[in-house]
């Protein structure tokens, strides 16, 4: 927020400064003169309060979405793990399943491999 204050004054110093030069530079009447500081400081004046108006708004906006923000990272959350309950309960009753299924594979196969060894020494002996 420094950078935004320095920008802001910046601004300001630079207007009033840019605006002096050019108004004791200028050939005009002590009346016109006095006019046109007038304005200037007029302007200047405007454009401090709507530079403060922009800051409250930009302020209140980022309050407001960062309390938004909060808020749907907390339901995404509680989406995400109600949606891995869930998953675990569909997947857990297959779980089981599919170790049956690879532990009759396995037990098949050393069958396999018991009569194959088997079959290989009567056919050596």
């Amino acid at each position: 927020m420094v950078n935004g204050k320095s920008l802001v004054f910046g601004v300001v110093v630079g207007s009033v400064v840019g605006a002096s030069i050019s108004l004791l530079t200028a050939p005009n009447s002590g009346e016109e003169f006095r006019g046109k500081v007038k304005d200037q400081s007029s302007r200047l004046k405007d454009l401090a309060n709507q530079l403060q108006e922009d800051g409250k708004r930009l302020k209140e906006q980022i309050t407001k979405t960062s309390r938004e923000g909060a808020a749907l990272m907390k339901d995404l959350s509680q989406d995400i793990k109600v949606s891995v309950e869930s998953w675990k309960d569909t997947i857990e009753p297959h779980q089981e399943s599919l170790q049956n299924h690879l532990m009759q594979i396995e037990d098949s196969i050393k069958e396999l491999e018991e009569k194959m060894n088997s079959s290989s020494n009567q056919t050596k002996g």
